[in-house]
């Protein structure tokens, strides 16, 4: 029987570690936590992804605002912002939600927040931080799904891991918190040949493309634990009936919104063969923002000369 690893769950769980830190900082008489994003422009899918922040920062007791850039703002007046956060003490996180407008530098924005406010994970020197094992930020997806994967009992120590994407915000962090965790990391992409020999050697596979349904069964060897990172927009209903074969849900949402959002792996034919995988939605995404407060929770701990956790 396949298990369904339960991001909602275990996300649930994390706000609630988070929200007794929280308490116990009050009850020592320390500053409360602040998480400040900065949201350049007018992106729909940028704005509900920092409203969900902000949501999360309430339930757990934590400090948050949102501050709201035209989508015509320098980028001489974005890295003004950041500084002033940057000299804020009672800021503890920053996160600059992307993507920016194109007259904005993403890459010299992200290396303006101070390393030890980046709760994103994305400054150079965090991402250092991680190849070096040091103690450090690092990016929420990745971290989200080896905490999923540590809450559900799957050990990682000397298993093989095949990680699908190389990009610097899922792919590239995911294998090096894997080997963190001591497991034997390949690296897939969209040059490696014979994707389908290698992917079927892990015993743990991450995939994380963002193209539809690209892992299919034969990338898949029996037992293994299936990790879906993607999250893509399905709009064809025939192909949402060939993925999805008689689910009256799926049907009605293409009907209703336009598409259903459906992950890289062919869901109902990769769990016939998982021992355990991730669903989307409901897998990887709710852990996404639970790691950003949980992280901002470390940064105030750390930043006020307390205990952080492991």
């Amino acid at each position: 029987m396949t298990r369904l690893l339960d991001g909602k769950a275990a996300a649930a769980e994390i706000r609630a570690e988070v929200a007794a830190g929280v308490r116990q900082m009050a009850e020592a008489g320390a500053r409360p936590p602040q998480l400040v994003a900065v949201l350049v422009g007018e992106d729909t899918a940028s704005q509900a992804y920092v409203r969900s922040k902000t949501r999360g920062c309430a339930e757990v007791g934590m400090l948050s605002q949102t501050l709201r850039l035209a989508a015509g703002t320098s980028e001489a007046e974005l890295l003004a912002v950041i500084d002033r956060l940057n000299d804020d003490d009672a800021v503890d996180g920053i996160l600059v939600q992307l993507p920016l407008p194109r007259q904005i530098a993403e890459k010299r924005v992200l290396d303006r927040i101070s390393p030890d406010k980046d709760v994103d994970g994305f400054h150079p020197i965090n991402v250092g931080r991680l190849w070096l094992d040091e103690p450090g930020f690092t990016p929420a997806t990745p971290t989200g799904i080896v905490a999923l994967l540590k809450r559900n009992g799957i050990p990682l120590a000397g298993r093989r891991a095949v990680v699908v994407g190389r990009s610097a915000i899922v792919g590239k962090p995911m294998a090096g918190l894997l080997l963190r965790e001591n497991s034997t990391v390949t690296v897939c992409h969209s040059r490696t040949a014979g994707l389908a020999a290698v992917t079927r050697e892990a015993d743990i596979l991450v995939a994380a493309v963002g193209r539809p349904a690209l892992l299919g069964p034969d990338h898949v060897r029996e037992g293994a634990v299936v990790v879906d990172v993607g999250m893509n927009r399905l709009a064809d209903p025939a192909e949402t009936e060939r993925l999805f074969p008689g689910d009256e849900a799926r049907r009605q949402q293409v009907a209703a919104k336009g598409y259903t959002l459906v992950g890289d792996v062919d869901f109902t034919r990769v769990a016939a063969k998982a021992a355990a995988i991730t669903p989307v939605p409901g897998g990887v995404g709710p852990l996404t923002v639970a790691m950003v407060i949980f992280s901002t929770l470390q940064a105030a701990r750390r930043r006020q000369g307390l205990p952080v956790a492991p």
